[in-house]
């Protein structure tokens, strides 16, 4: 009888001597694991599959992640892993503020008194964040690593061009931690109870036919596809009956209203809610959603994580880093653009933010407005 792996049907050979390799390099003794993800909403939702391989290799570890507010807000009543989420201090390379030397000091030594066994290097290519880490006191430390960072224990390379949540089951496999049951993409549990009905009910919204959540926003303005094709599709959807809200952040406020003002020209069904949501709220109406249409942005990648479906613009060299694996259920629209438009600089490099200019052009401004729409019907008549 052929061995079978996770449950799965019968694997072949190769695979089953590829994951006993992976299992040898498991850890003794580990009951208590630092995870270092101190970046954004999405770079947070990229660690998922990683924490869910650490859970299923260290069943009785607690699992906690070094992120910031926003995380542990994020985390708030909802199942894990991870177990905990300890906001960092402002820190140099790894979370933007104003440093606070007593204030660090004082984070490290509350870190060393939890006695971490395993430490796990999730933050970028570790100039900054392996000294970190090592400051932690960890048994054991695990990470990437660019040629000019300190080493850890166990390291990979950290080369810019590689889907994240690959990248982290690779630092994952390096304490013997595989791919869980949950597979490579990333996976959220919802809060018990949270409904985006009751919170879309504050604003005198009730769905009437599919619910379709557009963000327009992202932090990069070259990944904004331009307001007026987000409008366009809103409206589209609307005049075919389904119930469009528009979600931001406060500083997305003025766009996210523009677009939904534009999309009311055509059909009364599209609102704005941007600035008006908490974390909470957003996560309730994006799991609720039938289909949520965004650029590479962190409403889109939690929506992902909630299993809600997804159409989004992706610039061609961040879908490599930040894309969805799968296309059953999420479907992407690219923007070819290589060189900024204005000035010319070619951004395709293996470390596009060095060669980042000053022009802020969107790289996406040419995917058509109705491929996504098209896309949305698909995923909407699929349900």
């Amino acid at each position: 009888m052929a061995i079978s792996c996770a449950g799965a049907p019968d694997a072949p050979a190769d695979a089953v001597t590829d994951r006993l390799d992976i299992a040898r390099n498991r850890f003794p003794d580990i009951h208590r694991i630092a995870v270092l993800r101190a970046g954004g909403l999405g770079d947070f939702l990229f660690a998922l599959p990683a924490l869910h391989a650490l859970r299923e290799a260290y069943p009785t570890s607690e699992i906690i992640v070094l992120g910031t507010p926003m995380h542990a807000e994020l985390m708030r009543d909802r199942p894990g892993p991870p177990d905990r989420v300890i906001p960092v201090p402002p820190s140099e390379g790894v979370r933007p503020g104003a440093i606070d030397a007593r204030e660090t000091d004082a984070f490290f030594t509350r870190m060393r008194a939890c006695g971490f066994d395993l430490a796990v290097q999730l933050h970028g290519g570790g100039r900054n964040s392996n000294p970190f880490v090592q400051l932690l006191g960890a048994r054991h430390t695990i990470g990437t690593r660019t040629p000019d960072a300190a080493p850890l224990e166990r390291t990979i390379p950290y080369l810019y061009y590689q889907n994240e949540f690959v990248r982290g089951l690779e630092v994952a496999a390096l304490a013997g931690a595989m791919a869980s049951r949950f597979g490579y993409e990333p996976v959220l549990a919802r809060v018990p109870g949270a409904s985006g009905a009751e919170v879309l009910a504050r604003f005198g919204i009730a769905p009437r036919g599919p619910l379709v959540v557009v963000h327009p926003g992202a932090t990069d303005p070259r990944r904004r596809w331009p307001a007026e094709m987000f409008a366009k599709v809103a409206a589209e959807l609307a005049a075919q009956g389904c119930t469009v809200v528009v979600v931001g952040d406060e500083g997305e406020r003025a766009l996210c209203d523009a677009v939904a003002t534009a999309g009311n020209r055509a059909a009364s069904r599209v609102a704005s809610v941007a600035g008006r949501l908490d974390l909470g709220d957003l996560a309730a109406v994006l799991g609720d959603a039938d289909v949520v249409i965004a650029n590479d942005s962190g409403p889109r990648h939690l929506a992902h994580a909630l299993g809600t479906a997804t159409v989004a613009v992706y610039w061609i060299g961040n879908l490599i880093n930040a894309g969805p694996l799968t296309r059953a259920r999420h479907r992407v629209h690219l923007g070819w653009t290589a060189r900024c438009p204005v000035c010319g600089a070619d951004c395709t490099g293996m470390n596009p933010e060095a060669a980042r200019c000053e022009h802020d052009e969107s790289f996406v401004a040419d995917v058509p407005w109705r491929d996504v729409y098209d896309s949305a019907r698909q995923l909407l008549e699929l349900g």
